[in-house]
């Protein structure tokens, strides 16, 4: 039976759900250290978290591969997020993290670029793999801001946490593109079958009951996140993974266009668009011409 779906909305009700001590209302630093057994969780929580988590013994899955670590990673969580705490028997609950509402942030240089931040909204299963030197620096971030908590709070004290995050959210971008890297092998087979899915898709007329093809599909069909599946693509490509899609859209419409038989309505329906005037307008925002000018020019 799944377990019940919590509701957290303040960082004091996680505080107490936890048993941890509330120094400031929009901000926490959480220690779990501990072997003892604590209840199952299903929870939303209206505010970012961010985790240190030992995964000694614990199977991590990454797409349909699965990794064993005997080291620790990140995963963080955006407001709104359903998060699964589950007990694996045998295996220590030891974290820590840091929980800060929107709130706090607003105002400041990380409320402007938070939403820079994809790995917010990673699966737990793309979580961040840190080697010793990373884990030390992010041990580190979190020390600063904890122990800013413990100091009275003053006119300095919202500048210096929301800098010392920003500080570390930057460290884990910088983290996640050397991830990236390492698992380039990988990313570029991921990217193999993302291409063969987007061509059988515009190709074999799913198009025409599924609709536009989308990032979220995709993302689906290679088990990724949306955001994850994104930033990879970008990565490997350079460009987003909308972009890469458009541009196969119009590879497929130049050619079918090319088709004295087919109307310029078959072949937006065959994109997926339900009417002619939105294909007409997509293809003249990414070509300059509009279908029936790109035909007359060929």
């Amino acid at each position: 039976m799944d377990s019940p779906i919590l509701n957290i909305e303040t960082i004091d009700q996680y505080n107490r759900l936890y048993g941890f001590e509330t120094r400031h209302p929009l901000v926490s630093i959480v220690r779990f250290d501990t072997d003892q057994e604590v209840a199952n969780y299903r929870m939303t929580m209206g505010f970012y978290s961010l985790f240190l988590k030992e995964t000694r013994g614990c199977t991590i899955n990454y797409g349909k591969t699965r990794y064993d670590f005997d080291d620790q990673t990140v995963v963080c969580f955006a407001p709104g997020q359903l998060v699964g705490y589950t007990n694996i028997e045998g295996v220590p609950k030891r974290a820590v993290g840091l929980l800060f509402h929107p709130d706090f942030i607003r105002g400041t240089s990380l409320g402007q670029h938070i939403k820079q931040y994809t790995f917010f909204s990673y699966e737990t299963n793309e979580a961040l793999h840190l080697s010793a030197e990373e884990r030390t620096i992010v041990l580190d971030c979190l020390d600063k801001i904890r122990r800013e908590l413990e100091h009275p709070i003053d006119k300095h004290t919202k500048g210096l946490i929301a800098g010392n995050i920003e500080l570390l959210l930057d460290y884990c971008m910088r983290f996640y593109e050397r991830q990236f890297i390492t698992r380039e092998t990988m990313n570029r087979d991921t990217l193999s079958r993302f291409e063969q899915l987007l061509d059988d898709y515009l190709s074999d007329g799913r198009a025409q009951h599924e609709g536009v093809p989308s990032v979220r599909y995709f993302a689906e069909q290679v088990c990724l996140s949306p955001n994850y599946f994104g930033d990879l693509v970008k990565r490997e490509t350079g460009k987003s993974a909308q972009e890469y899609i458009q541009l196969k859209m119009i590879d497929f419409a130049k050619e079918a266009l090319l088709d004295p038989t087919k109307t310029i309505g078959q072949v937006g329906y065959e994109l997926g668009f339900q009417y002619p005037q939105h294909f007409v307008r997509f293809f003249k925002r990414e070509t300059g011409h509009t279908p029936k000018e790109y035909r007359t020019l060929h």
